[in-house]
């Protein structure tokens, strides 16, 4: 009884502002499509069987032979490809609106967008195609720019001195159960949610605006929710293998590297940056330069004024921005050649741009942390 309470609580009479738009809804689509996910992911297990000589059949035998495997792979796959998309436009509506000023419900959020990378990498190498394999061998290798004990690093995530069947036996482990570890992250995220409250797309509070939320958004987040799942069913029945590069269909070979490596889309934009630079360290530096900076935000230097995002040079900054960030997912597909080694370095010095304000922040915050130590 007390839990339909706090249900009830949480889902129908908890109070929202009237003018929150369409663009709040993708927090809910991403918890069903994150449920989706579990879902398929465990039918998924019964069939998969771990191991070198085992693991590619193993799903060739699904699409092929198993009744209606196929739509379950291509549902899990493409459930990645949407859930990664909604995420990114949450996360840009989030930077949009200033969300990052609800310093805990962002900083969680954040968390979740990092273990949801990892749990897409990991699930990108189960199947063990040949372009599987040759990822996981040039992502791994990015650990050994760790100084001092970066190899060792290595070697630990291999479970030998090469990509092999340990590897693929902790990658499986790791994709099966960070899932729950995001789940949970989620309940927090929601908790921390409805601490702070909503606020408007001013970022002001609305104490004496607001309305429940059944039906009024709970509507709102399900007519959302079945308009995305059309298109996804059109993607999963009409396009199984569209986001699919043709190497994920021969099995690992460590004599025959492919032509050109290339993550999933959703990893594009970073694979661009990562690529940019020439030197292994700096690459790296860079890569988590470009995600760790959405955990910085919340600690800029706090606005007077809330709701600059109607200012119309905010405005042009911030479409750039998105353009910006769809050009390198375009140029990461591209071989690593001219000129598309040039655009990436070019899209990638705006895409940090973009943030100085926040550079300026830490800049200044650092020299207050070295002046206090040493002085």
């Amino acid at each position: 009884m007390i839990f339909v309470e706090a249900v009830k609580g949480l889902l129908v009479d908890l109070p929202r502002p009237k003018k929150i738009r369409y663009m709040w809804n993708f927090g809910f689509i991403l918890g069903l499509y994150l449920f989706f996910q579990i879902v398929s992911g465990l039918f998924l297990t019964f069939y998969y069987v771990g191991g070198l000589e085992l693991a590619f059949n193993s799903v060739d035998l699904l699409v092929r032979d198993v009744a209606d495997g196929w739509f379950i792979r291509s549902f899990h796959a493409k459930g990645a490809s949407v859930y990664f998309l909604c995420l990114y436009i949450h996360m840009f509506r989030g930077v949009y609106y200033q969300s990052y000023f609800l310093r805990s419900v962002w900083l969680v959020g954040c968390v979740i967008f990092i273990l949801s990378m990892a749990v897409a990498f990991l699930g990108y190498v189960l199947p063990w195609g040949n372009m599987s394999f040759w990822g996981a061998t040039v992502i791994t290798n990015f650990f050994s720019a760790i100084p001092y004990f970066g190899k060792e690093v290595v070697v630990w995530l291999w479970g030998g001195f090469s990509v092999g069947g340990p590897t693929l036996t902790r990658f499986f482990s790791l994709h099966f159960l960070l899932p729950f570890v995001i789940l949970l992250f989620v309940v927090i995220h929601v908790i921390f949610l409805h601490e702070v409250g909503r606020k408007k797309p001013l970022g002001i509070s609305s104490f004496g605006d607001k309305v429940k939320f059944h039906p009024y958004f709970s509507y709102k987040d399900v007519l959302g929710f079945f308009i995305l799942f059309v298109f996804f069913f059109v993607l999963v029945l009409g396009f199984p293998y569209y986001f699919s590069d043709s190497e994920k269909f021969l099995e690992a070979n460590l004599l025959v590297t492919p032509v050109h490596i290339q993550p999933e889309w959703y990893f594009l934009a970073a694979y661009a940056v990562l690529r940019s630079i020439p030197k292994k360290l700096g690459g790296v530096v860079v890569l988590l330069l470009f995600i760790l900076i959405f955990f910085f935000l919340p600690f800029m230097r706090e606005r007077k004024i809330r709701g600059s995002q109607f200012f119309i040079l905010f405005q042009i900054l911030f479409f750039f921005w998105v353009v910006n960030v769809f050009l390198l997912t375009l140029v990461g597909g591209r071989p690593i050649e001219v000129p598309f080694l040039n655009l990436g370095r070019f899209f990638s010095i705006f895409y940090f741009v973009y943030f100085f304000d926040l550079f300026v922040v830490i800049f200044n915050y650092s020299k207050k942390v070295i002046r206090y130590i040493f002085i």
